[in-house]
């Protein structure tokens, strides 16, 4: 057994002892084991266990919302913090009906509220991303700009900003951190 695998198992008996001592049980089988490391197949991953049951390792995992993978790329949680914002956008474009639709202040109200908040959260986490990946996200907050402002496919992404009084989102991820 490699000596940070021990470690980690005594950490894991301590706690165990802990929680038998204090009233509280931990369950292997909830439970969830993820080995960050950026050398793929140099090491190993490691064997833990609660009471003699395997703790399952996973390729990622989900903390406090924000989806951790086992190279810290964080484009499994772009991919689906993406796809939730696409169905957000639905809202905006019921609302957005040009006859009696709501005006831009409210739109981009509900915008904040809605889908930004949700891009914003974690951000000082998985802001360290590649570029590539966190661009996937430009495009939810440039159609988001677009339905609010009540401008064209066409209309360059700049302008939007101007009219709608809003940062870019790699502005705006320094900003918050």
């Amino acid at each position: 057994m490699r000596l940070s695998e021990r470690q980690l198992q005594n950490v894991i008996n301590k706690i165990v002892s802990w929680c038998d001592d204090n009233g509280h049980t931990l369950s292997a089988e909830k439970s969830r084991c993820v080995h960050f490391c950026r050398k793929r197949g140099i090491q190993l991953d490691p064997i833990l266990s609660i009471r003699n049951d395997t703790i399952p390792i996973v390729d990622e995992i989900r903390f406090l919302g924000v989806i951790f993978d086992r190279n810290l790329t964080f484009l499994p949680h772009i991919l689906q913090l993406r796809k939730k914002c696409e169905k957000s956008l639905n809202i905006l474009k019921v609302l957005s009906c040009t006859s009696w639709g709501a005006d831009r202040t409210s739109l981009l109200r509900i915008y904040q509220a809605v889908i930004l908040s949700r891009i914003d959260y974690g951000c000082l986490v998985y802001g360290s991303a590649r570029s590539a990946a966190l661009r996937r996200l430009d495009t939810v907050h440039h159609s988001a700009l677009r339905i609010c402002s009540g401008a064209f496919r066409t209309s360059p992404v700049e302008s939007l900003y101007t009219i709608c009084q809003q940062l870019p989102l790699h502005l705006r991820r320094k900003k918050l951190s």
